[in-house]
């Protein structure tokens, strides 16, 4: 390996000539963003833990009424990237959302793509261009780029979700935006997880017409996803039991930037991750265990609680019961990393 010049070696006349140029010598810092073999990561293994957390909510919910804040979310902020950067990693921005019986959440877009992951709660719904999609616990909630959406509760009690977004990569694009609109009229009775794509592999095809789009089914049910990953059980006796969800259309992510999936672990399983280039969140659904990563202390985790881990990394998940299965959800940057060629 080459030994690379420092910056103090080179004469302060020299130094200031090029800061007053707005010019940087690379070969002094050459291997800060080109280091050998495995890049630095700022992504930390941490836990947000919902029992820690959801008093904190539940306050701001009583400080902070909805005409001032819009969204009332707290962010999961990962101390990697620094907490005023709001990022959990170099893409995702993760946040828990509270909205009170009555309320609504009123109607915008925004260039950042974003999922919405039930944590707790009855009687809200998402309506997404005109489509309302009912929110229970453990669903996928798409409020894909540039698509007018906003949130009702309707039930009894708090509902809270977690948001999932690419707020990082679009705002260091210099392409973060929102606008404001007037509230909805619905133009469906609910959402086409009902219908249009209510089981896997089929896909509507009204008057012998396609219409496929961008993000054609915005809600994926819990329920479905949970039957699935319970069949697969029977199925296979060894082997990671995940699912991904994707475009029912073109079986390609539901976003270009992330890319989201649910791991069942079977009772007492003790599952390895293949290393993987991308950093990964987990939302805890169902049940209790621990994560580890690159061999390091165990984190404990039970549900709702959300995790974050780096990339390039082994991950072990364990399954602390001996007698039911745990479900965790799952958010990456695979679908980027896959077009950018690194993954």
């Amino acid at each position: 390996m080459l030994s690379l010049g420092t910056l103090e070696e080179l004469p302060q006349a020299y130094r200031d000539n090029l800061t007053d140029l707005n010019l940087v010598p690379l070969w002094p810092s050459m291997r800060a963003v080109l280091p050998y073999k495995v890049p630095t990561r700022k992504t930390q293994t941490l836990n947000w833990r919902y029992q820690n957390v959801r008093p904190l909510l539940l306050e701001a919910g009583e400080l902070t009424p909805m005409e001032k804040a819009e969204r009332r979310v707290l962010v999961l902020a990962n101390p990697g990237h620094g907490l005023e950067n709001m990022q959990a990693t170099p893409s995702i921005y993760l946040g828990l959302q509270l909205i009170l019986p009555g309320e609504t959440a009123p109607n915008h877009r925004h260039t950042p793509n974003a999922v919405r992951i039930i944590v707790e709660g009855e009687g809200a719904y998402t309506t997404v261009a005109g489509e309302p999609c009912r929110m229970e616990r453990g669903d996928l909630i798409l409020t894909p780029s540039g698509k007018w959406h906003e949130h009702h509760h309707e039930g009894q009690g708090p509902i809270v979700w977690l948001d999932v977004l690419d707020l990082p990569l679009i705002y260091q694009l210099e392409s973060s935006w929102a606008i404001e609109g007037q509230n909805q009229q619905t133009t469906l009775s609910r959402d086409k997880s009902f219908a249009e794509y209510s089981a896997a592999g089929v896909v509507p095809n009204i008057n012998f017409e396609r219409a496929p789009s961008d993000s054609p089914q915005l809600r994926y049910p819990w329920t479905k996803t949970r039957a699935c990953l319970l069949e697969m059980a029977e199925h296979y006796s060894t082997g990671v039991l995940r699912i991904s969800y994707v475009n029912p259309e073109t079986g390609g992510s539901v976003f270009p930037s992330l890319g989201f999936g649910a791991i069942m672990l079977r009772a007492g399983e003790r599952c390895v991750l293949p290393k993987r280039t991308t950093p990964c969140v987990f939302h805890a659904v169902e049940g209790s265990g621990s994560l580890s990563v690159d061999g390091g202390e165990p984190l404990s985790w039970v549900e709702k609680d959300t995790l974050s881990s780096p990339g390039y990394s082994d991950i072990v998940l364990v399954n602390d019961s001996k007698t039911e299965p745990a479900f965790l959800i799952t958010a990456d940057e695979e679908p980027l990393h896959q077009h950018l060629g690194v993954y």
